[in-house]
């Protein structure tokens, strides 16, 4: 272009001067015009040609500025009627010109994009905003470090708290949530998604919600979601389902019953201790019919006590009173005492019980009463639930992990799978034997609460019609005598759910 403009420059000049060159000539030599009017006239003469040269050339060169120009109005939006360039007709560096054209168009094209995009987002951000404050539940938002970015207007109303004393502060300052299992509470659901997870959701009933200057708890499900490194920073969800008037309902009812079961332990009492008296008194004086009458009447009386106890032991977790006292035991010992215990029970129901027990067992951490029952439930649901068949397994062993396991075993009807996820939770029991076989559906729920306190799992492997097994797992002695050393402490006590911050192991 720069080649163009001079070569066309240099023309526009050349041609100037030869006019005034051939006018002096002509008016000099052919007409002999006098030169002071020559003068004159080449002066006018030069001053109107090179003006107007002068605004030729300026617009020539100028031709491609003013089609840039029009191209940067076309996509101004104050200029949105401008119409665009027609580069067809430039005269002077078309390629360039139409090379800045292109580039003005992706400059606006881009900034346009980056604008609309930016409004969008701040547009999803304040739609998202509106929405979680407008639902009507309880809801919590946070980032990776665990700080509280978004709430819904409910949850304020939930926490008894303002915006200010909530967001971008940790929502256990607030809130104090107790969960039934220490190992499954939503702190470490938090961490476990942090180390291992890309996404999850998990779900939690009747969890404890302890508010600041609250002295009830409320009792709520909660629901989480979490999607790890999200753009718009927001790692988890927490949703709140407040329960309370529905569980409340159904711990009052459980009180009631609780009040009702208690009044059954004194008469219970002096009836076990009169069949005590019998059997001793008449032990190889009864004859085989009596005699068995007098096993039947002994076991009914361990069986209703076994009732008792596990009414009032639920009433005691689920107001977090029941207090273990974790001692150093021989397994091998509490099992052949608890399985003596049961063989009589068993024997009434024609059924029998081999324990197997392996050498070399470490001492456990136990509360030896809580640990009774736990096997003693076990052991009933197996004489209960095997069917025609009578034999039941128990088998104690160590696990890979160094834990003290332990499995009841029978060969009964089995579990249907669809009942094998809600099997410990309270009240639940299959609708096909609940009929035939009694129960309260507490054992189990109860079974699970006292084996979490032992810091142990428990869990069941079962095939409809096959039979199940339910184990158990312990922890040695040895675990926690580091923890005893510190408090200078001869037992560790712990609470059957940890309602502080998702804790349960407590020293006295």
């Amino acid at each position: 272009m720069r080649r163009q403009a001079i070569t066309t420059t240099m023309v526009v000049v050349f041609m100037i001067q030869a006019l005034i060159i051939g006018g002096w000539w002509l008016g000099r030599e052919v007409y002999d015009v006098s030169p002071w009017l020559i003068l004159i006239v080449t002066c006018v003469t030069a001053t109107i040609t090179t003006t107007v040269a002068a605004f030729s050339i300026t617009d020539y060169i100028l031709e491609p500025m003013r089609y840039v120009w029009q191209a940067i109005l076309h996509v101004t939006p104050e200029h949105s009627g401008t119409a665009a360039p027609n580069l067809e007709n430039a005269k002077l560096g078309r390629e360039l010109i139409t090379s800045m054209a292109m580039q003005v168009y992706q400059f606006a094209s881009l900034e346009t994009a980056g604008a609309r995009e930016d409004a969008e987002h701040r547009n999803a951000i304040i739609q998202a905003t509106t929405i979680v404050s407008h639902l009507p539940l309880p809801l919590f938002v946070f980032n990776k470090e665990q700080l509280v970015t978004n709430v819904s207007n409910s949850a304020l109303s939930f926490c008894k708290l303002t915006s200010a004393e909530l967001l971008g502060k940790p929502l256990f300052e607030s809130l104090n949530l107790s969960f039934p299992s220490h190992k499954e509470t939503l702190e470490t659901w938090i961490h476990d998604c942090q180390n291992s997870r890309i996404t999850d959701t998990s779900y939690w009933r009747q969890v404890h919600a302890q508010l600041k200057d609250d002295n009830e708890p409320r009792q709520v499900d909660l629901a989480a979601y979490y999607n790890k490194d999200n753009p718009s920073g927001t790692e988890f969800i927490i949703t709140l389902f407040d329960r309370s008037e529905e569980y409340n309902k159904e711990d009052q009812q459980l009180d009631f019953i609780s009040i009702a079961v208690h009044e059954l332990r004194t008469p219970l009492t002096v009836l076990r201790g009169y069949i005590e008296v019998f059997e001793e008194e008449f032990r190889g004086k009864l004859s085989p019919e009596l005699t068995d009458f007098m096993r039947k009447m002994q076991s009914s009386a361990k069986t209703l006590t076994s009732f008792v106890n596990n009414i009032l032991n639920v009433a005691r977790i689920d107001q977090n009173q029941l207090v273990l006292r974790l001692e150093e035991e021989s397994w091998p010992d509490i099992l052949n005492h608890i399985i003596d215990d049961m063989r009589l029970h068993a024997l009434v129901r024609g059924k029998t019980i081999e324990c197997k027990i392996d050498d070399n067992l470490p001492n456990i951490a136990a509360d030896r009463v809580s640990i009774y029952e736990v096997v003693s439930n076990l052991i009933d649901n197996a004489i209960k639930y095997s069917g025609d068949t009578k034999e039941i397994v128990v088998h104690a062993g160590l696990t890979q992990d160094g834990f003290i396991e332990t499995t009841v075993q029978d060969f009964g009807v089995g579990i249907p799978a669809a009942i094998l996820p809600n099997l410990f939770e309270k009240f639940s029991r299959s609708h096909r034997t609940s009929t035939q076989i009694g129960g309260t559906g507490l054992g189990l729920y109860l079974s699970k609460a006292l084996v979490s306190a032992h810091g142990g799992n428990i869990w069941v492997r079962s095939k409809e019609g096959e039979g199940s097994v339910f184990g158990f797992t312990l922890q040695p002695y040895s675990q926690l005598a580091a923890e005893l050393k510190k408090g200078n402490n001869q037992d560790i006590v712990r609470q059957a759910h940890g309602w502080i911050k998702n804790h349960s192991l407590y020293r006295r």
